[in-house]
């Protein structure tokens, strides 16, 4: 492919890597009618890159961006206060915070931090892994986060959750329903786990909340122990999270 126009998207390809077939298709309805080829492919860190060649590349290359977003590539891109569509990565490694991959790779790559502290003032006394286990969060799960700090020395990224991740987060932990957060597979293979297993009924919503992550909020009375145990064997490969309410 001689002259190219290349984008990182703001999703990743891993676990069982049927997001790419999936992402195929969503190109073809995005591109279907324009003069020009493309190719997946997985970079640093999991993130999809799309290689666009053909007269429309330009073009393409651009409606691509607007749908799928694109990672800022370089640290100097990184503005404080603005808003930018990560992914939880090595979570429960350290204590002194959660880090979130929004696509860094150069100087070199890094993962900014949402610091202990932070956390704390927002969700209270707990230590990490507790709100980890808590909040059902998973390696993988698409966030949305804002730059609070960069600093350029130290090559430090500090981030706080966006007010309206905060929201969501907030409704996730509030209303009552259990859910689970399936990253590394495709929407459509949770949904076939749950018919093979009969527990399409328990499932309130189905969210994509990514290509490969997944949101299952489950009816009032329905636990995510009971749903995790069925169809966790037929979905080799993913993480999965929950928020449960118990009794």
């Amino acid at each position: 492919m001689v002259g190219m126009e290349e984008v990182v998207i703001l999703e990743k390809v891993y676990g069982d890597r049927s997001g790419f077939l999936k992402l195929d298709r969503k190109l073809r309805s995005l591109l279907g009618d324009l003069e020009v080829k493309w190719k997946l492919s997985a970079v640093k860190k999991n993130w999809v890159k799309v290689s666009l060649a053909g007269e429309d590349e330009e073009i393409s290359a651009n409606l691509v961006r607007d749908e799928f977003g694109e990672v800022p590539y370089r640290l100097s891109a990184v503005k404080e206060g603005e808003t930018y569509r990560g992914r939880f990565i090595d979570l429960g490694k350290v204590g002194y915070g959660a880090y979130v991959d929004i696509g860094i790779f150069s100087p070199r790559p890094k993962d900014a931090l949402l610091p202990l502290y932070y956390l704390k003032e927002t969700f209270g006394e707990i230590p990490v892994r507790g709100m980890i286990g808590r909040f059902g969060w998973v390696d993988n799960l698409p966030i949305e986060v804002t730059v609070r700090e960069v600093e350029f020395g130290a090559r430090e990224v500090e981030l706080a959750f966006s007010d309206s991740q905060l929201k969501r987060i907030n409704s996730w932990l509030n209303d009552g329903h259990d859910k689970l957060f399936i990253t590394g597979t495709v929407s459509e293979n949770v949904e076939k786990a749950l018919i093979q297993t009969g527990h399409g009924r328990d499932v309130r919503r189905i969210e994509e909340l990514g290509l490969m992550e997944t949101l299952l909020i489950l009816k009032k009375g329905t636990q995510a122990p009971g749903i995790i145990k069925e169809i966790g064997p037929h979905l080799k490969g993913t993480l999965i999270g929950a928020i449960k309410f118990g009794e």
